[in-house]
C-alpha cells in the first residue's frame, strides 16, 4: 500500500493524514469544506515546526512530508487511485453509513475501506458496503502524531489478509496496533468512557469539585490527566454519542450518561473545542480554570 486517503479534515483526519504523510505515502486529504482543508494543512505544519524545534525532524523533512499530501472536495478524485481509504468522519453512525456506501462505490475494487471509528459497530459498517471483507476498524488514539495505539478492529466478516495488512501497516506507522473483536466501544471506550461517565456523576451528586476529581484520579491512579480534563479534550460530545453507542449496544443501564453530560452538550458547552466544558479554556492560558460550580 503506497496511495492513502483519508475521509474529513478534522482533529482526526489531519493527526492520520499527517502520520502516514510523515512515513513518505502519498496522502489525499478529503473533506467537503475547502475551509476545514486550509486549517488542517495549517495544523499539521504547526505540529511539523514543532517537531523541527524539538530536532526530532529537520526542515527537509518537514517540506517533504507536506509535499505528500494532496487535498480534494471530491471524493471521487481523492479515493481515485487509493490503496487504503480511512474514514475519520464525525462519531455518527447515519453519516459514516453514507460517506461508507460512496467509499464503496468509488473507491478501487482491492482497496481496503477502514474506519477511525471510536464505537460504532464495524460490521454495520460493513454491511453497507459490497466488499464486506475489506472493511476494518482503524481506531487511532488523539492526538494521533503523538499516541502510540491503534485499535485494529475485526468485523464479522473481515479477512485474515486485510487484519494481517493492516497490523502490519500500523507498524509501519510507528505505532503500537492491538487487534480486537468488534463490541460496542471495543476495548479503550468500553472501559474509559464508563470511567468518565462516573466521574462526571460524581461531581453531579456533589461527591466533589472538578479539580479534585481530577487530582484524585491523576495523583492516586498516576492518570496522565483527570477524567473530566480529558473529557473536555475528546469533546463532550463525542463522549455522550459513545455512551449511547454503549447503552443501545448492550441494552444495559449502566451505561446510561449522566444528565449533566446531557445538559452540557445541549447547552453547547463540548470542552476545548468549543471554549468551554468541565474547563474554560477562553482566558488564554494553559493554566485549567473551572468554568463554573456546577450548582
Amino acid at each position: 500500500m503506497k496511495n492513502i486517503t483519508v475521509i474529513g479534515a478534522g482533529t482526526m483526519g489531519n493527526g492520520i493524514a499527517h502520520v502516514f504523510a510523515m512515513k513518505n505515502f502519498n496522502v489525499s486529504l478529503v473533506d467537503i469544506s475547502e475551509t476545514a482543508l486550509e486549517k488542517a494543512i495549517k495544523t499539521i505544519s504547526r505540529n511539523l515546526d514543532r517537531m523541527v524545534q524539538k530536532e526530532r525532524i529537520t526542515e527537509a523533512d518537514k517540506t517533504q512530508t507536506l509535499a505528500n499530501i494532496t487535498t480534494h472536495t471530491d471524493m471521487e478524485k481523492g479515493v481515485a487511485n487509493s490503496d487504503l481509504v480511512v474514514e475519520a468522519a464525525t462519531e455518527n453512525v447515519d453519516l459514516k453509513l453514507k460517506i461508507f456506501k460512496q467509499m464503496d462505490e468509488l473507491a478501487p475494487a482491492n482497496a481496503i475501506l477502514a474506519t477511525n471509528t471510536s464505537s460504532i459497530s464495524i460490521t454495520k459498517i460493513a454491511a453497507v458496503t459490497n466488499r464486506p471483507e475489506k472493511v476494518i476498524g482503524m481506531h487511532f488514539m488523539n492526538p494521533v502524531p503523538v499516541m502510540k495505539l491503534v485499535e485494529v478492529i475485526r468485523g464479522y466478516a473481515t479477512s485474515d489478509d486485510v487484519t494481517n495488512n493492516i497490523m502490519e501497516l500500523s507498524k509501519t506507522l510507528g505505532k503500537v496496533p492491538v487487534e480486537v473483536n468488534d463490541y460496542p466501544g471495543f476495548v479503550a471506550n468500553r472501559i474509559l468512557m464508563p470511567m468518565i461517565n462516573e466521574a462526571i456523576y460524581s461531581l453531579y451528586e456533589s461527591v466533589a469539585g472538578v479539580s479534585e476529581i481530577d487530582t484524585v484520579m491523576k495523583l492516586g491512579m498516576a492518570h496522565p490527566m483527570g477524567p473530566l480534563q480529558l473529557a473536555d479534550f475528546i469533546g463532550l460530545d463525542v463522549c455522550l454519542s459513545i455512551l449511547k453507542v454503549l447503552q443501545d449496544g448492550f441494552g444495559n443501564p449502566k451505561y446510561a450518561p449522566c444528565p449533566l453530560l446531557v445538559n452540557m452538550v445541549t447547552a453547547g458547552k463540548l470542552g476545548r473545542k468549543s471554549g468551554e466544558g468541565f474547563y474554560s479554556y477562553a482566558h488564554g492560558t494553559k493554566e485549567l480554570v473551572v468554568a463554573s460550580n456546577f450548582a
